[in-house]
């Protein structure tokens, strides 16, 4: 994603609560483990899902972290107003085990000052020392 504000964190890794990315699974068995270092994103699909997690518990060091060295900006701000609330997948290309590239088009929506929001986003991924990373919107 490429809109840079969220809320502070409010999911510690250790929660039961279930994980923002939209899977059934708790965050901490689900993107918490990703976030934590435990595991890599295998997909681009996941990869998103994953920093769409990051951006709803205002983890900016797994943003940054999964963000490719030529486009990674040079930190991350999170606005408190801003809070996410949902995401949907709506298209995948390329991005699994088999390709060193891919793109994910999904929907996020959040609420900010209280009003519901929506943003879509077409984002490109690559494979960067074997592991997936966002590059930008296409």
């Amino acid at each position: 994603m490429s809109r840079r504000s969220t809320q502070p964190r409010r999911a510690a890794s250790g929660s039961a609560a279930p994980c923002p990315c939209g899977l059934p699974a708790p965050y901490r068995d689900c993107c918490g483990r990703l976030h934590r270092g435990e595991a890599a994103a295998p997909t681009a699909e996941l990869l998103m899902r994953s920093r769409f997690s990051a951006f709803s518990v205002g983890d900016a060091d797994y943003l940054l972290r999964t963000w490719h060295p030529s486009t990674r900006p040079p930190g991350v701000e999170f606005d408190r107003a801003l809070r996410w609330t949902g995401l949907e997948i709506l298209e995948v290309a390329g991005g699994s085990a088999f390709h060193t590239e891919g793109t994910v088009r999904f929907r996020a929506r959040y609420t900010e000052r209280g009003r519901a929001g929506e943003m879509e986003e077409h984002s490109r991924f690559t494979r960067h020392a074997g592991a997936w990373m966002y590059v930008g919107a296409l």
